[in-house]
């Protein structure tokens, strides 16, 4: 279906970052990209112009990179400056954290210095809860409360790593470290697994390699100004351009 046939219909849910609405297609939904800028659960708030059309463009090509690599994800296609197409999915209510370098929480955590290197990239599963802060959580406790069985645990671990394998290579050919990020993931219609939500310097942190400067949106956590510019910058490194 044409891009310009696509009508969307009524708002399903807003988040943080994000609204999603029903359209004219029976499996998909149109998300759109706030401008809206939220650290600490929610509780820092400020809007960034131009915030949410970076995201979109930045979320849609690593989306079509990891789709190309063959690691299945919600996103059909960008239908705007701040919308994009996905195909509906039920969400599991975790975040998956991959972690390359020691970073945020888990310096704090661990009382390290940020940008420790680990042996190799680790796997946290958080709780999705803003008054719970998105608590920690053991893949045991996953399993035995009901968010997710052990094989579907095990799948979203799979391809939270493969997933980091295609982006960390892709990242280090444009001088940026992939730090750390976090992903979602949902069942389609079909009963898939599929990486979901968005994929951009709002969920990720990215470093230069050489000065190791900050291109994500821990320059808003930290009031390090410059937030639009360092996701420009991003969006420039992957070649890509607004519409």
């Amino acid at each position: 279906m044409a891009m310009e046939e696509i009508r969307r219909g009524e708002m399903l849910y807003e988040g943080k970052a994000k609204q999603l609405y029903t359209c004219n297609l029976p499996d998909c939904y149109v998300m759109f990209y706030k401008d809206d800028a939220t650290a600490f659960d929610g509780k820092k708030k400020a809007k960034i112009s131009g915030k949410g059309a970076l995201n979109n463009a930045i979320s849609a090509i690593f989306f079509e990179m990891l789709q190309q690599a063959g690691v299945p994800t919600h996103h059909v296609r960008k239908l705007s400056e701040n919308e994009s197409l996905v195909r509906k999915v039920d969400l599991f209510p975790l975040e998956v954290i991959v972690r390359n370098l020691v970073a945020g929480s888990m310096a704090k955590r661990l009382g390290l210095q940020e940008g420790t290197p680990l042996r190799h990239p680790t796997v946290e599963f958080d709780y999705k809860s803003d008054p719970l802060g998105d608590p920690l959580v053991t893949e045991e406790q996953v399993a035995v409360l009901g968010w997710a069985t052990e094989e579907e645990v095990d799948e979203m671990r799979r391809l939270a790593l493969r997933v980091n394998d295609v982006l960390s290579a892709d990242l280090l050919r444009r001088n940026v470290l992939l730090v750390d990020f976090k992903l979602e993931f949902g069942k389609d219609t079909d009963g898939q697994i599929v990486v979901a939500d968005e994929i951009s310097p709002d969920t990720c942190r990215f470093w230069d390699v050489q000065t190791h400067a900050k291109l994500d949106k821990d320059r808003f956590r930290r009031d390090m100004g410059g937030v639009e510019e360092a996701y420009q910058e991003m969006l420039h490194r992957l070649g890509g351009v607004l519409a």
